[in-house]
């Protein structure tokens, strides 16, 4: 049931989104875009950097990536992550990839929060993002 047009546009990595997936991963409101909840798969939908909490991170950011250059954005644009991970451990080393797609100071806020398990197995993190498009 429809009840007309929305206030948001839907940004999506590809024209082959599948249409059966409730969620946009991205939702683009004015100048803000929010980046849905991201775990590291790959086209096909695997998991990329099994057991390797920081090439998770990395390919989540790649992601992340696509979706702000369909909306007219960068990386530099987001202005807040929400991290959820399964473990600590090697989470630390993360930092090295923030550093190596924000480039540098001033850095997005961040949050990070310990959670049992993430919905898709073999997913150490989960990472969700806004960003105010320049």
């Amino acid at each position: 049931m429809s009840s007309g047009p929305k206030a948001f546009e839907a940004v999506v990595p590809s024209p082959n989104w599948p249409e059966k997936f409730t969620f946009s991963p991205g939702v683009k409101i004015g100048n803000m875009l929010f980046l849905s909840g991201t775990v590291a798969t790959d086209d096909t939908g695997q998991i990329v950097g099994v057991g390797d909490i920081v090439e998770q991170t990395r390919q989540i950011y790649r992601k992340f990536k696509v979706i702000l250059e369909r909306a007219g954005g960068s990386m530099n644009d987001i202005v807040e992550t929400t991290e959820y991970v399964t473990t600590f451990e090697s989470y630390p080393a993360t930092a090295e990839v923030r550093r190596e797609f924000f480039g540098g100071p001033p850095w997005p806020t961040a949050t990070g929060v310990m959670v049992k398990e993430l919905y898709r197995p073999h997913a150490l993190i989960e990472i969700k993002a806004i960003a105010v498009l320049s």
